[in-house]
């Protein structure tokens, strides 16, 4: 009676479980995938193989039942037909959300699924053979020496899976590892006691709750999702494209990138991060499958098509220019979408995951063409290379600092800023607007930033500087830089360790930087110069801050930029945008540096408008160190000569 009762409730248990299951997975609503469908098929398998346990234990329990002998044989022909498929369903399972499969080739699968159906063949055939079960007259069930033959296929199989799960592990998720581990473990324990004690069966409960862990942890995919459109977010791409690099599966994306998203959303009232997947959804989901749909950025939409030939591909990026350039009915409004396409291939012209978001995330070269393909996304390409010479930079002593000369008005030298410039043996020389924004993203910025204040304390202690005379040395603040935990200490700690006078160093930030956060930056300003450092602002005239607020900042200089220089001369409106610019800083009692200066008639104008340095390729473009020493020691002789 224990032993009716017990596996009877094993059954029921695994028939609720893997119904509950099957019905949150239907509720979902996400069925259309490789792995949903499997998914699915392998509930039905265990939903099956439940109901042959109950009648299984029904029937075995009550043997005098009418046609209790033909009911337990077919019984036990369904629950091995079906169960025999299991193993192999799941390796397949792995396979797929592993990106795996797509490395076999047909044979490959073929050969992979001999076990599988050398098995199914001994269950069809044993009604003659007899060689895996046998159910003698007294309705007592035998195990023969063929069931031995598929607990080994199952062990193949579930081996197979886990080192599909090993070689695939930076590819999987930590939830989804976790999950399949759990079935592992799971499924291990129900097979072991159910060998050791065939009267105890609990191979199915075992398999029903590990495939619980699954459903929740695999095929839930709340966490891949963007927002309510069914596209995948910026996380599932990574995961999938860096599956697709791992495993060398070939994939064509295709990049919409849409420029004046901004203004989109502010005519239609949309939030930013819904309006692209709101307005486009309902016209790519036909041309492509929702789950190979991705929104990484609030302006751009990824497509990645896995078996299209070159030809369709064409047509796909034909017919979504030309439908790009007409107008969308959208919230009661007509839109129109700025856009740029990009189309690259993985792992063919794209073979990093950090390039394809490189080439998702930053500006669009500024060439006026609306398809990117071929020699036109060379730049992804040599981000790269740059992102490769960047990281072996220190260890081969890529880096340097150049030092470019400040003058006083009467052209006596007043300084120096110091900018960094990068030699790299393969790619040769690099400059900052090159290799600081990659800096920026892989996070070397701070180590680079670091590098050239160190530089500036080292040629400072020298003694040189101050030798010729120089006031201070410029050196620029990025806002990562000041966003750094401890920025105050970061800064002192290094230039204590040199025992200079900081009144030496000038940080400069930029209009930029300012406009991010004025609070902040006027308490970093106003607690650094306590210790000493002076302040400058520079570009100032490129940007669109709050002009009181940046001017009740502490700073000391303020560095106009060369394009109000320039335009003042092209100009009589750029002529009244500099006076007036150099008018209003005057009366803020700050000290004015401007920058660009290339002519002697440049500074006439600027003398006579009262501003206190200049910088410019008049005087010396940005040198390395040496020649900077060389070109002051020359001019210092030039001066004492003027003397005698």
């Amino acid at each position: 009676m224990l032993d009716f009762s017990f596996n009877l409730g094993l059954a029921i248990s695994s028939l609720m479980i893997c119904l509950v299951n099957l019905i949150y997975t239907l509720i979902q609503g996400r069925s259309d995938k490789a792995q949903n469908k499997v998914f699915i098929v392998m509930l039905f398998i265990l939903i099956s193989n439940s109901i042959t346990g109950i009648i299984s234990a029904v029937y075995g329990f009550y043997p005098d039942l009418a046609g209790a002998g033909d009911i337990l044989r077919i019984d036990k022909y369904v629950y091995f037909i079906t169960h025999t498929a299991l193993c192999p369903m799941f390796f397949y399972y792995i396979s797929s959300i592993s990106f795996v499969s797509t490395r076999f080739s047909k044979m490959r699968n073929a050969v992979v699924f001999i076990p599988f159906f050398v098995t199914e063949l001994l269950v069809i055939t044993n009604m003659f053979t007899h060689w895996v079960w046998n159910v003698d007259r007294n309705l007592v069930f035998h195990r023969e020496w063929g069931e031995m033959l598929i607990y080994l296929a199952a062990l193949f199989y579930y081996a197979a899976s886990f080192v599909v799960l090993i070689s695939s592990w930076k590819v999987i998720t930590s939830k989804r590892r976790l999950a399949i581990i759990f079935f592992f473990v799971f499924v291990i324990i129900g097979v072991a006691i159910q060998l050791v004690n065939k009267d105890i069966k609990s191979e199915i409960i075992s398999e029903a709750l590990g495939f619980t862990g699954v459903m929740m942890l695999v095929e839930n995919e709340d966490d891949r999702m963007a927002g309510t459109s069914g596209f995948y977010n910026r996380a599932a791409l990574t995961m999938d494209m860096n599956a697709c690099l791992v495993h060398n599966r070939h994939v064509d994306i295709v990049v919409i990138r849409v420029l004046n998203h901004e203004i989109i959303s502010r005519i239609t009232g949309v939030d930013e991060a819904s309006v692209l997947p709101g307005i486009l959804s309902d016209y790519l989901k036909p041309m492509v499958k929702r789950y190979n749909t991705y929104v990484p950025t609030n302006d751009s939409i990824v497509m990645a098509f896995y078996h299209s030939q070159h030809e369709n591909m064409d047509n796909i990026v034909r017919e979504l220019y030309n439908r790009m350039d007409k107008p969308w009915d959208y919230k009661d409004n007509k839109v129109y979408l700025d856009t740029v396409i990009m189309v690259a291939n993985i792992p063919k012209s794209i073979t990093s995951v950090s390039e394809l978001f490189y080439m998702i995330d930053k500006p669009v070269p500024a060439n006026n063409k609306k398809i990117l393909r071929g020699n036109d996304l060379d730049y992804v390409v040599k981000r790269q290379a740059i992102e490769s010479a960047l990281s072996r930079g220190f260890a081969e002593g890529s880096y340097e600092v150049y030092y470019q000369p400040t003058y006083h008005i009467d052209k006596k030298l007043h300084g120096a800023e110091a900018l960094i410039r990068m030699h790299d043996k393969e790619m040769g020389n690099l400059y900052p607007d090159e290799f600081i924004p990659v800096a920026e993203q892989n996070g070397l910025i701070d180590d680079i930033d670091d590098f050239v204040l160190e530089e500036v304390c080292k040629f400072i202690k020298s003694g040189v500087p101050k030798q010729h005379g120089i006031d201070n040395i410029n050196v620029n603040l990025s806002v990562l830089q000041v966003m750094r935990p401890k920025f105050i200490d970061h800064i002192n700690e290094i230039v204590d360790k040199y025992d200079i006078d900081k009144k030496f160093i000038n940080f400069e930030i930029t209009e930029s930087i300012a406009a991010t956060d004025y609070d902040m930056l006027s308490n970093i300003i106003i607690l650094l110069k306590k210790e000493g450092f002076l302040f400058s602002m520079d570009d100032y005239g490129t940007g669109y801050s709050n002009v009181s607020a940046v001017f009740s900042l502490n700073l000391d200089v303020i560095k106009i930029d060369k394009s109000l220089l320039w335009g003042a001369e092209k100009s009589e409106s750029g002529m009244i945008i500099l006076e007036n610019t150099i008018r209003m800083i005057r009366q803020m009692n700050k000290k004015i540096l401007v920058e660009g200066v290339e002519t002697a008639a440049q500074i006439k104008l600027l003398e006579k408008l009262g501003v206190d340095y200049l910088q410019g390729y008049f005087f010396s473009k940005p040198i390395p160190k040496d020649d900077f020493v060389a070109l002051i020691s020359r001019q210092k002789k030039v001066d004492l000569n003027s003397l005698r």
